[in-house]
């Protein structure tokens, strides 16, 4: 047998195969793929018009496209991200997400994330870390919440034996 008869060719997700879920701030999260193993996570955030998402450090390199709205960090706030924008986060890197506030639509993100946020405090301590393990979790369980679906169809790779 060879290597192109036992891997699959593609593996195809469409935005309905895999629910958005609420995250607790009007905002909602699709996963889209988890490396379990290699610790990347690819997710797809809507963002609410005003919304911060709590200042971070990376731990490793983070990649994203804006499919809509508009977002910046506070601490560079003359670098907006719009529609058809792509931004590479190098690690270590630390900001605080903001949605524009006079944005008439969510804000879309794709984002593939390799390694943790390690989300602040007000002292830049550790308040609590963010994974692919955790992300992947706190999904599942927000689908069968939220959404009565008890496993969604997300690409789990690198999965621990």
């Amino acid at each position: 047998m060879t290597l192109a008869e036992t891997a699959p060719t593609a593996i195809l997700r469409r935005e309905e195969d895999l629910p958005f879920v609420e995250i607790g701030d009007g905002s909602t999260l699709q996963v889209l793929q988890v490396d379990l193993a290699a610790g990347i996570w690819i997710i797809r955030n809507k963002f609410t018009p005003g919304m911060s998402v709590q200042r971070h450090r990376h731990t490793g390199s983070v990649y994203a496209f804006t499919n809509a709205g508009a977002w910046h960090y506070l601490e560079s706030a003359d670098e907006v991200n719009v529609a058809g924008s792509y931004l590479f986060e190098p690690a270590g890197s630390v900001h605080t997400l903001h949605v524009l506030d006079d944005n008439t639509e969510p804000t879309d993100v794709w984002f593939t994330i390799h390694g943790a946020n390690l989300n602040l405090n007000e002292n830049d301590q550790v308040d609590y870390v963010i994974d692919a393990h955790t992300v992947y979790e706190f999904y599942l369980a927000a689908c069968a919440e939220q959404h009565g679906i008890e496993n969604p169809p997300v690409v789990v790779v690198g999965a621990p034996a």
